[in-house]
């Protein structure tokens, strides 16, 4: 059956083509936006085939180009549920940056402001560090980098083992 589907092949990304010309749209979460092949069901009810060489992380405003019959499928992030986590001073939100980072936990950084998903054990972390958390409905767009995008594919674990090589923590 997913045969029939017309195929996204290509992503568009963001300011790099016109969003008002697009045939239909998507409203993902997250997970969603961060796929190699996929079925989809546009807003408007156009069902599609994403199909990629490899999984790629899709971001608000990009743009799927569907091969067989030509347009654009428009992404929206959707809303989903979040940790906002502020600080008094940039010092101290650099800080708590730097303890999420060291746990490889996927982060959006903002001005002002981290936004993570809520884990309870992280939560209660970063209050006994003095963060300000309130939780929030927001679309979620954590930085990349080498714990990020590309190790998020199914079957990629990591492997700690107290304090190997290349984790030494100096205080």
């Amino acid at each position: 059956m997913s045969q029939d589907l017309p195929r996204a092949t290509q992503v568009l990304r963001a300011g790099h083509w016109v969003e008002r010309t697009a045939k239909d749209s998507v409203l993902l979460d997250f997970d969603d936006r961060f796929r190699r092949r996929k079925r989809y069901q546009g807003q408007k009810g156009l069902a599609f085939l994403l199909d990629l060489d490899e999984a790629t992380v899709l971001r608000d405003g990009d743009g799927l180009l569907l091969a067989d019959i030509g347009g654009v499928i428009l992404v929206r992030a959707a809303p989903e549920p979040l940790v906002e986590v502020k600080a008094e001073t940039p010092e101290r939100l650099m800080r708590l940056a730097w303890h999420l980072g060291n746990r490889h936990l996927p982060t959006e950084i903002q001005a002002d402001r981290l936004l993570i998903r809520d884990d309870h054990v992280i939560v209660e972390m970063l209050k006994g560090l003095g963060a300000a958390l309130q939780k929030v409905d927001a679309p979620f767009n954590p930085e990349g980098g080498a714990y990020g995008e590309h190790n998020r594919t199914p079957g990629h674990q990591h492997h700690h083992h107290g304090d190997d090589d290349h984790h030494h923590h100096h205080h």
